[in-house]
């Protein structure tokens, strides 16, 4: 058994989890009916979803306790390119939705029951009550802002006044937790095969020609984002060629996050990644999460283009200032997105007000969300979460580049 075992984990990662999407693929294809395999995927999904809180909150007070100086800069570096490359995602599908203007037919059936932010203040009250929950609350709900502001304050507690058995005690148990994490990620091909059998028996390819047009000019914006947009930032600032890393991060990160549709549950595979990558453990482990929280450069492509598709639907013209200031609205809406499937959606109606579209309009657009998101949803978690990777290692290793160290 442990020779298998050690076959197993010496296998790429990638390629088993190649193997999975096909398996997963072909199983919902011949044999639709074993729902047991589906089975996988949720277990994958809710086991990372489980230890990622509890991971965040030891791993953050952890780094803050036991942090040394020079951390401060590489914070700033990384949360300027979380925020700058989400503008640029929104600038993209305003430039997108002028060039290839959109207009569909409108149905509420999928969006009964949700509920949406009245305004840009809700979203920031909503931002600073998650703060100062209950942090016992925070980790059970998931609540990664709540996680962040407490793991931070009790950190530089014990930095302050714990002994130095202590604060080697937190560390120990942040290691011990990130390897629940790395056995976790050994079965990440199983889930993804489950993953897969559930979208495809579910859905089969009808969702590629309903609501096609729109699906198309989603994933582009997005597919320029992440191959466009990204690199020439990351070139701007390391001034290399920027692919290597873009692609590693696409493979490693955006692949589990299309499936998971969860930025917060890829949280423990980003840290694994950064590990990898040989980053600064005191670092990834607090931007990270915040990447997760405020890094959303498919959900500001998403809130944008569905406001513009419906803005035209309605024969609403909208000149080049509305649309910039669209697009820093949608921008700091995105920081504000629930790091969860389709968290970006309920945002769409916040967008929609500022051109005087009213609520239940705006829920209609909220309602072809749910429909297209199996697809949608998918590539927008894949660009968010790949991009908290890739602008963790652009802010060290920009940093580093300054100081003179490789």
């Amino acid at each position: 058994m442990k020779s298998v075992i050690k076959k197993w984990t010496e296998m790429s990662l990638i390629l088993r989890i190649a193997a999975g999407i096909v398996v997963g693929a072909v199983l919902a294809l011949v044999a639709p009916k074993l729902d047991f395999i589906g089975v996988f995927g949720s277990v994958f999904v809710g086991a990372l979803k489980g230890v990622a809180p509890i991971l965040v909150f030891f791993l953050v007070m952890s780094s803050i306790a036991n942090a040394k100086g020079g951390i401060g800069s590489r914070f700033r570096t990384v949360i300027f390119l979380y925020i700058f490359s989400t503008l640029l995602a929104a600038i993209t599908a305003v430039l997108g939705s002028f060039a290839f203007p959109l207009t569909v037919s409108l149905n509420v059936s999928s969006a009964e029951g949700a509920t949406a932010p009245q305004g840009l203040g809700e979203v920031l009250n909503s931002l600073l009550t998650n703060m100062v929950a209950n942090p016992i609350n925070a980790i059970v709900e998931g609540k990664y802002i709540g996680i962040l502001f407490w793991a931070l304050v009790i950190g530089f507690a014990i930095k302050l006044t714990a002994s130095a058995p202590t604060k080697s005690m937190l560390n120990e148990i942040s290691d011990a937790i990130s390897s629940v994490v790395r056995w976790i990620i050994q079965i990440a091909p199983f889930g993804i095969m489950g993953l897969v059998f559930t979208t495809v028996t579910e859905n089969g390819m009808s969702i590629f020609y309903d609501y096609g047009k729109l699906l198309v000019l989603l994933v582009g914006c997005m597919l320029f984002v992440a191959l466009v947009i990204n690199p020439v930032i990351v070139f701007a600032l390391l001034r290399k060629n920027p692919f290597p890393l873009v692609l590693r991060c696409i493979k490693q990160s955006g692949i589990t996050a299309f499936f998971t549709r969860s930025s917060a549950a890829n949280i423990p595979v980003n840290m694994q990644l950064c590990d990898e990558l040989g980053l600064d453990k005191d670092f990834y482990s607090v931007s990270i999460p915040l990447g997760a929280t405020i890094n959303m450069d498919g959900a500001a492509v998403t809130i944008t283009i569905m406001t513009l598709m419906i803005a035209n639907t309605l024969g609403i013209a909208v000149d080049l200032p509305s649309a910039i200031l669209l697009s820093v609205i949608a921008t700091f809406a995105a920081c504000g997105a629930s790091g969860v499937a389709g968290g970006s959606l309920l945002l769409i109606p916040l967008a929609c007000s500022l051109f005087g579209i009213g609520a239940d309009i705006a829920m209609q657009g909220v309602a072809i969300g749910f429909i297209i998101g199996v697809i949608q949803d998918s590539v927008e978690t894949a660009l968010n979460s790949s991009g908290d990777v890739l602008f963790t290692a652009t802010a060290e290793f920009y940093e580093r580049k300054k100081h003179g160290n490789k």
